[in-house]
């Protein structure tokens, strides 16, 4: 463990710089702390959906989750996202300035489902909405769908509680698979893609939002009563 950690350490002082070690001394230290908050909160998040997951399994007898994913920024995004900005590299930087550190990934069965288990979420009185952005009903220009939230949610610690911002991204499992795929595609780096590719990368991404239509249609006619049983108690 002991032999982990100064390899971490040893990466944070590559990726942040001598410079900015020797300007704040605790830095390391301070950084594997906020890094440890955010895996906190990614938990809180993961804790809610699953709970929500089998509360909707039990009254619908399906789950509406078919996945789920946490990820933590690595500390090279994080510097060049700061740097970008025009930022202070700094560990209050980080926790003031981006919202995206952490995130958590929610793969739902159907588009219905990513609505009402981002309504259920948002109802939560110790889940508060930062910025919420709808590529479902408005998707990107390259065909990308999605439902992003960053909220803020708290994580109570031994002797003190926090207020941490989590990314979420809520999608269908054909949306996920379209944006899986396009994003290997499209980081290759050596490689510039032509008009007539991207066209039908966006030409997928609409085949995806159609089957999520078709299929949805399918799910009405197998369970109507899922939207009858919603206001049941």
């Amino acid at each position: 463990m002991e032999r982990n950690l100064n390899f971490e350490e040893k990466r944070i002082r590559e990726f942040f710089g001598p410079e900015l070690i020797r300007r704040s001394q605790n830095f390391v230290q301070k950084f594997h702390k906020l890094m440890a908050y955010y895996r906190c909160a990614m938990m809180e998040i993961e804790t809610k959906f699953n709970v929500l997951n089998e509360e909707f399994s039990l009254r619908y007898d399906r789950n509406p989750i078919n996945g789920m994913k946490t990820r933590l920024k690595s500390m090279e995004s994080i510097r060049a996202k700061l740097e970008k900005k025009g930022l202070p590299l700094s560990v209050d930087s980080v926790e003031k300035n981006l919202c995206d550190v952490a995130g958590v990934r929610v793969v739902c069965s159907f588009p219905e489902d990513v609505y009402m288990l981002a309504d259920a979420l948002l109802s939560q009185d110790d889940i508060t909405l930062v910025t919420k952005k709808d590529y479902i009903q408005n998707p990107k220009s390259n065909g990308y769908r999605s439902l992003h939230l960053i909220v803020t949610v708290p994580i109570f610690l031994a002797k003190e509680k926090k207020v941490m911002k989590v990314e979420i991204q809520l999608r269908t499992i054909a949306m996920d698979f379209w944006a899986s795929l396009e994003h290997q595609l499209r980081y290759k780096k050596d490689f510039d893609f032509s008009e007539s590719m991207i066209q039908e990368l966006k030409t997928c991404a609409d085949l995806s939002a159609e089957l999520d239509v078709r299929m949805d249609r399918i799910r009405a006619s197998v369970q109507p009563e899922d939207e009858k049983a919603s206001g049941d108690t």
